[in-house]
């Protein structure tokens, strides 16, 4: 026997103490983690399948509604281009939103060349747009309208901080209209600078600027 060594049962028993967990104690243990917390745990893995089930089912909810409102657009500019008498209210029907906004512009255009100014105007004005640049379109169609319908004022007050190049010329119109020639003049010069060389528009707007004592500025030429 070797000096300092241990044997017997009081070295079998030291030997078991450092020997990893059999399968049964790892067994046991695993039942005692799982009874302690298997509640929460079962608990939070239903909870997340209910999330993403949930996901899942927002998300086709959304798709379908998408698909009817597009349907429900779609059907609208059908009735409008057949000049069907539902065609308004179809437009209606759709509600709020960019769908809606498009169809009314769409109805208010076939009113206006139908010679229904009074139901174009009313059309445009009950457009609520949540988008800037439709509500832009809103604003020079109306104003448009208004100056054909002899109410030059209240469509200089649509565009009077106009920008864009359209908006800048229906602003000249107005003022033209109002015999502000001097306004409109500026008005038709300030387009011209932020419209493109090539733009079919341009030959236009050069035109009335020429009407109210203009001259249009050549463009540079390109080298």
């Amino acid at each position: 026997m070797v000096p300092g060594s241990r044997s017997g049962r009081d070295g079998s028993y030291r030997m078991a103490l450092d020997d990893p967990l059999d399968e049964h104690e790892q067994s046991e243990q695993v039942l005692e983690w799982l009874r302690a917390n298997g509640a929460g745990l079962i608990g939070g893995i239903v909870l997340g399948l209910a999330a993403i089930g949930g996901w899942k089912w927002w998300q086709q909810q959304q798709q379908r509604e998408q698909v009817a409102r597009a349907d429900q657009y779609q059907a609208a500019i059908n009735a409008i281009e057949a000049g069907d008498e539902q065609g308004a209210a179809k437009v209606d029907a759709l509600g709020d939103g960019v769908y809606a906004n498009l169809a009314s512009l769409e109805l208010a255009a076939s009113q206006a060349a139908a010679g229904q100014s009074a139901a174009a105007i009313d059309t445009l004005r009950g457009i609520k747009p949540g988008n800037p640049a439709i509500a832009d379109i809103v604003d020079q169609r109306l104003a448009r309208l208004l100056i054909d319908t002899d109410q030059a004022e209240a469509a200089l007050k649509l565009v009077d901080g106009a920008t864009t190049p359209a908006a800048l010329q229906v602003r000249g119109d107005a003022q033209y209209a109002l015999g502000q020639h001097d306004k409109a003049r500026d008005s038709y010069q300030q387009a011209l600078t932020r419209l493109d060389v090539a733009s079919p528009q341009r030959q236009v707007i050069e035109l009335k600027l020429t009407e109210v004592g203009g001259t249009p500025a050549k463009p540079e030429a390109q080298s």
